[in-house]
């Protein structure tokens, strides 16, 4: 080995402990504690024992917080500050109303959906590029009729971090009670921009009975945050039934409260013979039950 050799390896041991000497100590970093009365609190550790935290708030300056009281300590990313102020991370950040985007959920995250009461789904992630979603209609519940029941196995590809990712999947349904009552869509999706900010394009094909539709469904969605707890949500369809084409609009927004997503909007269908403008009203909620 000769002298340049040696000199290089030098400088790139010395690189590699100065950037592991400059660790971010806690006391700089922006923390969120969370307390088993239900507050959360936004700022920085400044010393910990064994029974309490000193933590430098925001807004009520330093406070010391039992160990006992705390139920969750979760660093803060830097881009979750928006001008000194903690914004919610999206707990449905995989989804739009109720179609799925090119992001997938982390490994060990799950998640439960509800919309109209009825409607009832539950998530979870097997790793950061595959994930899971099991759920039903209970009609048996009403004098014992058929019920839906459906899985969405889902894989996620990401081209390129926080600007595009992939994701096919498979909605495989069918309606217990019913003989031959198999239904669901194959399809494909590619999300442009953050899971903050994105739009995305997606095409699929029904199935129903064994037969598969001879035209494809169009999706064109879209995800905007508005604030430090809502978000715009756009979500529509182009869906051809015979020689006719049908466009079902989906509009409406998202609000963050503490642990609970909370979806409302409106269905508005277009199509050639329509006499008269019909929105329907959208109302649903997600539950995130586990995170890594």
């Amino acid at each position: 080995m000769n002298r340049l050799s040696k000199i290089l390896i030098i400088v790139l041991l010395t690189i590699s402990r100065i950037g592991h000497s400059q660790e971010i100590p806690d006391s700089l970093k922006i923390f969120r504690i969370e307390t088993s009365d239900g507050n959360e609190y936004i700022g920085s550790i400044l010393e910990t024992d064994s029974l309490t935290v000193r933590f430098k708030t925001s807004n009520i300056g330093i406070i010391s917080i039992f160990r006992t009281d705390i139920t969750k300590i979760s660093q803060v990313k830097q881009v979750q500050m928006k001008e000194g102020r903690y914004w919610y991370e999206n707990l449905q950040s995989t989804r739009y109303f109720w179609a799925p985007n090119g992001y997938g959920m982390k490994k060990g995250e799950a998640y439960y959906q509800n919309m109209w009461i009825l409607y009832n789904q539950a998530g979870y992630g097997f790793s950061d590029y595959f994930s899971v979603g099991v759920g039903m209609v209970p009609l048996f519940l009403f004098g014992g009729a058929s019920t839906p029941i459906w899985i969405t196995p889902k894989f996620s590809i990401p081209l390129e971090r926080d600007k595009i990712n992939l994701g096919v999947g498979l909605l495989a349904a069918t309606v217990v009670g019913e003989n031959d009552a198999s239904f669901g869509i194959a399809y494909g999706v590619s999300t442009f921009g953050t899971n903050d900010k994105n739009v995305t394009l997606g095409m699929g094909y029904g199935y129903a009975g064994g037969d598969w539709a001879k035209s494809p469904i169009i999706m064109v969605s879209t995800m905007q945050r508005t604030g430090r707890r809502g978000y715009f949500l756009s979500e529509n369809y182009i869906i051809k039934v015979d020689n006719e084409y049908l466009v079902l609009t989906m509009i409406g927004g998202r609000s963050l409260i503490r642990k609970i997503a909370i979806d409302y909007g409106l269905v508005i269908p277009f199509y050639s013979e329509m006499e008269q403008f019909v929105a329907i009203p959208w109302l649903g909620f997600t539950i995130p039950i586990q995170s890594r």
